[in-house]
Order: structure tokens, then sequence, then C-alpha cells
């Protein structure tokens, strides 16, 4: 079972319905993370986002009223991404190594071709869909971080700190990588894989006690 993260449609004009009108939101909101990746949100603007997604102003302006609007589903679109690769790290084999190579290359494949997002996107205002999306996507990201950990941990994580920390820690790693433009590198793919390797076969500490007693 998985939630759905709140899209955008208050802040759309009209959702799509058929196959052609959704491709055409799919190139626009596309073209708009790449526009935003290149040039901020200062640099942002729906002319060259039409641009880009080879449409018309009058095709774009028929879905996103400004670019606001246009952000809140680049937001959403993004962490559905996110969500996609715990999801099938999760649904896939179960061997620490398989899970790792899962979580670290599919969160290195959504940052690469846009270092800057998600930088971008945590500064910005969102004054649309964007607070209940936010919060909907950290209650499943850290459930299904949940699930890896009582997989390969046990089930002694009540409190979620050891989801939290492997979270923090991939995040971390991907996020500071993109934003040096190091995510190509292989030595940090392999010393990535080798971290949440470790971490998921490592014994976990009962509860009460410490690492040293």
């Amino acid at each position: 079972m998985s939630t759905r993260i709140p899209g955008p449609a208050a802040a759309m004009r009209k959702a799509p319905r058929q196959a052609r009108s959704r491709a055409m939101v799919d190139a626009i909101v596309e073209a708009g993370a790449r526009v935003l990746d290149a040039r901020g949100w200062a640099g942002l603007t729906t002319n060259e986002v039409a641009g880009v997604a080879g449409v018309s102003i009058g095709s774009l302006y028929q879905y996103f009223p400004d670019k606001t609007a246009l952000v809140d589903a680049i937001r959403c679109r993004h962490f559905e991404a996110v969500l996609a690769v715990l999801r099938r790290a999760v649904d896939g084999q179960a061997a620490p190594a398989c899970l790792a190579e899962a979580l670290v290359d599919g969160m290195i494949a959504i940052h690469r071709d846009f270092p800057a997002l998600h930088r971008v996107l945590l500064d910005l205002p969102n004054p649309y869909a964007g607070e209940a999306a936010h919060r909907a996507f950290q209650d499943e990201y850290l459930r299904l971080y949940g699930v890896i950990v009582a997989r390969h941990r046990g089930p002694d994580d009540a409190d979620g700190v050891a989801a939290h920390l492997l979270s923090s820690a991939i995040e971390g790693v991907i996020h500071n990588a993109a934003r040096r433009g190091l995510l190509a590198l292989p030595g940090l793919r392999r010393e990535l894989l080798g971290l949440v390797c470790a971490y998921l076969s490592a014994e976990a500490i009962p509860a009460g006690r410490s690492a040293t007693a």
C-alpha cells in the first residue's frame, strides 16, 4: 500500500485527460525542471519553458496560470520519482547489496540530470499544493525507509531513528555531491554502496543498551 502525493490540481487551470494532453503537460513539466535547474527561480520564465517544451505559450497557460503553478508540478514530480525508487527497492530482491544498488543508483539517476533542482525547490515559496504535498511525501518517504530497516535490521525501530539515519545519510551524500558536481564519480557510488550495505547488514543495538555496554 502506498500514499499518493497530492498533485498541483488546485494550482493548475485544468487536469489533462487525453493521452496527447498528458504528454504535453509532461513535456512542459520536464522543460520547466530543466530551465529551473539551469537558471533558478529568478531566471525561470514561462516563455522559455514553452520554447524548450516545443509548445506555444497559450498551450502552457491552458494548464499553468503562472510559474508558481508550474513549480508545484515540478516539485510533485520530484517527490514521486524519489518514492518510486524507494518502492522499487522495497519490492525488489531482499539482499542488502541488491537493495543498496537499487537505492543508490536510483537516487543518483534522479539527481544527475538536474543537480541544482533540489536546492532551488527547497528555497522556493509555494502557496499552492506545496505544504500538503511535502507532508505526504515525508510520511511515505520515512515509512518506506522504515520497511527497509525492519527487513534488514529487525523491527526494533519504534521511534524511527534508524529510518531517519539511513535516509539522511543517503540524501545528504547525494545532495552534497549534486551541488559539487560529483555524482558521476565511480568512487562516490562505490563508497555510498558500502555505507548502505554496512548499515543494513549490521546488527542493531537492542533498545536500552549502549554500543559499549
